[in-house]
């Protein structure tokens, strides 16, 4: 044993050192966020999509780096546990004053986890709860920006004051017509309010950094009058200059209102936002405070910050599971050739495993599906690709599992089940947000929902096109539909690269020998595609058939495909908006007009000065 003194020295050391660790990443996370700004500038399209996907890499990069310093430094590998228990006491000690307590923490746990042995994971040693509050942090220093500016507008300069909410961001690009932006915007919230009563406290709170992914920065806050909160989205967008002389000109697309259309922007199958936060706690308390239906877990995903929001994710699933008694299950629908899923009636996600063997016409590995994962966890999901969660060695309550599903789970994934006492251990799990799969919905759809439901799967697959994915695999089963009835794909083991991907036309037969085979007669490349022989996959329902052919019928034909091909190759990146194409303004369609009703119009609507009730 060491010496009290001395044990006390050491703890205190390896708690600095690690929190030395995580200051180092959060510094490069924020720099990395922070150049998002200059790359949008420069409409660096190209360059941010590479920031994202180095950024995500960031976080176990610096976990290994911090893995090694301790063990060179501390042989930490061989510390006894009362050091261990030392060091966590120190480090709660020195977050006290921190700006970033609770990632803070969640690095703790990452690498304490990966030092200690798995059956020292427990409260003594990591932090199962927070221990310190992100209650109302704010940096303090003089030059530091607030994490949200309110702005009190009155009826004669309310025009002024939303010019300066845009201004005050500084970017570096003028705007096409700001006046005649300002006026849709204010348009936008005359209907989006009605005839209100403008109450003492109006106001507007906008979050001090933009919101920056794909083409796109993003403005958010809310407006405040009276008990009303209104939370609302600019998408400030880039406009080539004529003939591509002179910079590009900036203009505001659309605005996004209230807690529905925010979840969209922010949801679980769209990409990370790059934003410049000193005090992420905050930026995640304001945009609860608009979503509040949203879990802080995902909040925090949405905005770069997915380990921690792992980590809340894991805490949440444990305190459901404490305070519910349903068993887990496979889930419904077609099970799958390459994993098995399995979910919990009560909780709105499904939980995934590799098997450990496949179908003869599944030519594929483990590492290979791993890899698709990895590829759609780093590129940007367009709104058409689930997020999934990454575990490893987790341990479920094993009286909580249905019979039939640990039957199912011995058979198909033995590599990846451990039975230990009371505990079922799964040593590698994706999870992901439940959804409807789209072939049940469609059995159970009336008329109108179908319709609605082949149109969004064809847009589906087309924003994925945009994104330089195909999936693969395009059979209904392997999309959902979300609350929102977005359609979305969540079946990766078998998505390329559009970009790799050789899309022809199925040849003429030369005779009849060939035109009567059953048989494919024709040469058939690796990653050859032939997109006119979906149809007999997907199109066997006469009403889905004649609904697709009149939205989609595009998708069946090579040359399509073909095309969009050649222009990513080229460099071009698509628009894929985060919102209904109803609601962006009318003149950034290229219709050069005014709203129907401007400024003065919202203020004329108002009865103002009055007290607020």
């Amino acid at each position: 044993m060491f010496p009290q003194k001395l044990t006390d020295s050491r703890a205190f050391e390896i708690a600095q050192a690690m929190l030395g660790g995580f200051n180092r990443h959060y510094g490069l996370f924020r720099a990395t966020s922070a150049a998002a700004k200059g790359r949008f500038e420069r409409a660096d399209w190209h360059g941010q999509q590479r920031a994202q996907r180095e950024r995500i890499e960031f976080y176990d990069a610096r976990v290994d780096e911090a893995i090694a310093m301790l063990e060179q430094r501390f042989q930490t590998s061989s510390l006894p546990m009362d050091v261990w228990q030392q060091v966590k006491l120190h480090y709660i000690g020195l977050l006290i004053d921190h700006h970033q307590p609770e990632l803070a923490e969640t690095f703790f746990n990452s690498v304490c986890t990966r030092v200690l042995h798995h059956g020292y994971f427990h409260n003594d040693f990591i932090f199962v709860r927070p221990a310190v509050s992100t209650e109302y942090i704010e940096n303090e220093e003089p030059a530091a920006k607030p994490t949200y500016r309110a702005y009190y507008p009155t009826p004669a300069n309310l025009r002024e004051t939303m010019r300066r909410v845009v201004t005050n961001f500084q970017l570096d690009l003028e705007f096409e017509d700001l006046g005649r932006d300002v006026d849709w915007v204010l348009s936008a919230v005359r209907k989006e309010l009605g005839n209100f009563r403008w109450r003492t406290n109006f106001q507007i709170q906008v979050l001090s950094s933009l919101f920056y992914r794909n083409k796109g920065a993003y403005l958010v806050g809310k407006i405040i009058n009276g008990f009303t909160e209104t939370p609302f989205a600019l998408p400030i967008l880039h406009r080539e200059a004529p003939g591509k002389q002179g910079p590009a000109l900036l203009y505001i697309d659309a605005m996004l209102f209230g807690e529905d259309d925010l979840l969209m922007l922010f949801s679980f199958a769209r990409a990370y936002f790059m934003v410049d936060m000193e005090v992420p706690s905050a930026f995640v308390a304001f945009l609860r405070s608009m979503m509040p239906r949203k879990p802080r877990a995902e909040i925090y995903s949405a905005i770069g910050l997915q380990k921690h929001g792992k980590n809340l994710f894991y805490r949440d699933f444990l305190y459901h599971l404490r305070h519910s008694s349903d068993k887990f299950r496979i889930a419904p629908g077609i099970k799958g050739m390459v994993m098995l899923v399995f979910d919990l009636p009560s909780y709105p996600f499904v939980f995934k495993l590799i098997k450990d063997f496949f179908p003869a016409q599944k030519e594929t590995t483990r590492e290979l599906i791993q890899s698709k994962y990895l590829l759609v966890k780093q590129h940007d999901r367009v709104g058409r690709m689930a997020d999934t969660l990454e575990y490893s060695n987790v341990a479920f309550p094993r009286h909580r599992f249905e019979d039939e599903l640990v039957a199912e789970l011995k058979h198909f994934c033995p590599s990846l089940l451990e039975i230990k006492g009371d505990d079922l251990v799964l040593k590698h799990v994706y999870i992901e947000r439940r959804m409807v799969p789209l072939n049940i919905y469609l059995q159970e759809a009336t008329p109108a929902q179908m319709e609605h439901a082949v149109l969004e799967y064809g847009n589906a697959i087309k924003d994925l096109l945009a994104a330089n994915i195909f999936p693969g695999d395009m059979l209904w089963k392997n999309f959902g539909v979300t609350r929102h009835g977005k359609v979305v794909f969540y079946d990766y083991d078998e998505i390329e690269y559009m970009t790799d991907c050789n899309f022809r036309h199925v040849p003429q037969p030369r005779n009849e020998e060939e035109e009567m085979s059953g048989e494919i007669w024709y040469r058939v490349g690796p990653r050859d595609v032939f997109p006119e022989t979906f149809g007999p996959f997907l199109l066997g329902h006469p009403g889905v058939r004649e609904l697709f052919m009149r939205h989609h019928a595009d998708l069946l034909d090579a040359d399509y495909w073909q095309q969009h091909k050649l222009r990513i190759q080229a460099g071009h990146v698509h628009d894929v908006f985060p919102y209904d194409p109803h609601k962006r303004f009318a003149y950034t369609a290229g219709q050069n007009k005014h709203p129907h009703v401007d400024g003065a119009a919202l203020i004329a609507a108002s009865h103002h000065d009055l007290p607020v009730q």
